[in-house]
């Protein structure tokens, strides 16, 4: 299966990878709008290790945590990528974030929000009239640990999600086993903490999706292969667990045996969502019902690959899209829409590949 995509312009996507690993930086791949193929158009290495990207919300600048030590966030101008040769080229230096090893960034209320796994905590930076990150202005630190005797020695913030609506910030914590809740003082530049909601000890929540109704929330454990249910309410800004449904077949184990769930996914008509799972290399497919509080494991399906660092959907919402770490690959699958079972339909090679985006 190749990424040849035959010259039907779909748009663009993004893909991020770890250069310590032999990553190539950020490839810049046009989309097949028949076959959703993806076809490599260029490349940047000037950021190290840009695990995870988002595009600001009108589409004219890239940005790319830098996931190391030091910890910093990175800006590019996206190219046309259909047009040929398109490498993102750099917007400036990066820029501290104030904490080490950030994992996700988002874009809320013209705000970079990073998740700061190594120091658990998040930063705020502002952004230029031009697009350029600026200096940090508020840092949230976490505390806490968990159970885990190697994973939750302290706080590990990994993901950080702007709900629907820009009042709220959500941000799971896979040190703490707890879902921070909190707003933005944009005058101030400062993340302003409003609750925090505890899972099941051990579970080290990962990543969340809302439902696209809104009152739902599924948290993705990576200690434990479980997705913890949680209705939203969006009014007062409160999470409230309700139940767990496995992401893994009965009997088949999570952290301690091998697989570490990475990342969620719901469908825009909200009758199911996915969960990609490393270590077993797989997409769990789960149907949900009209409560929308009792996912059921359908089947899993294999990734068309070695360790699924991100899934993600496409913007038409009828394909999938793997970031295989350790195969070095990003496969697509298009999704039966009865059934909700993915299909896999190309692969593009992508070394130490982490994240896909489209926009």
């Amino acid at each position: 299966m190749s990424g040849d995509s035959g010259g039907h312009d779909g748009g663009r996507a993004f893909i991020g990878s770890f250069t310590s690993s032999g990553g190539l930086g950020i490839i810049a791949a046009a989309v097949d709008a028949r076959t959703g193929a993806l076809t490599a158009r260029g490349v940047t290495d000037a950021v190290a290790d840009p695990s995870y990207l988002a595009l600001s919300p009108d589409g004219t600048v890239l940005y790319a945590v830098s996931e190391t030590d030091e910890g910093a966030v990175a800006a590019f101008r996206p190219r046309d990528t259909a047009a040929g040769s398109a490498a993102p080229s750099p917007l400036g230096d990066p820029v501290l974030v104030c904490g080490s090893g950030p994992t996700h960034l988002t874009f809320a209320a013209g705000r970079l929000l990073t998740a700061n796994y190594g120091s658990g905590s998040l930063s705020v930076l502002p952004v230029a009239a031009d697009g350029r990150p600026r200096a940090v202005t508020g840092v949230l630190q976490n505390q806490g640990t968990g159970p885990h005797p190697d994973r939750q020695r302290g706080p590990h913030a990994h993901q950080v999600v702007a709900a629907p609506g820009g009042r709220w910030i959500l941000s799971p914590d896979l040190g703490t086993d707890t879902v921070r809740i909190c707003s933005l003082d944009i005058t101030a530049g400062e993340l302003i903490p409003h609750g925090s909601t505890a899972l099941r000890p051990g579970t080290g929540p990962r990543h969340l999706a809302f439902h696209p109704a809104g009152g739902h929330v599924y948290v993705l454990g990576e200690l434990e292969p479980v997705l913890t249910v949680c209705r939203w309410d969006a009014a007062y800004g409160v999470l409230e667990p309700v139940g767990e449904s496995a992401v893994l077949p009965g009997g088949e184990a999570g952290a301690e045996g091998g697989s570490y769930p990475s990342e969620v996914v719901v469908a825009p008509d909200g009758r199911f969502l996915w969960v990609a799972n490393r270590g077993h290399d797989s997409i769990a497919v789960l149907a949900l019902d009209p409560t929308y509080e009792k996912p059921e494991l359908v089947t899993t399906v294999p990734c068309g690959g070695h360790w699924p660092r991100d899934l993600v959907l496409d913007p038409t919402g009828r394909r999938l899209y793997a970031a295989n770490e350790r195969s070095g690959d990003v496969t697509w699958f298009d999704i039966d829409p009865v059934t909700g079972v993915p299909v896999l339909a190309g692969a593009l090679a992508a070394p130490a590949a982490s994240c896909v985006i489209f926009g």
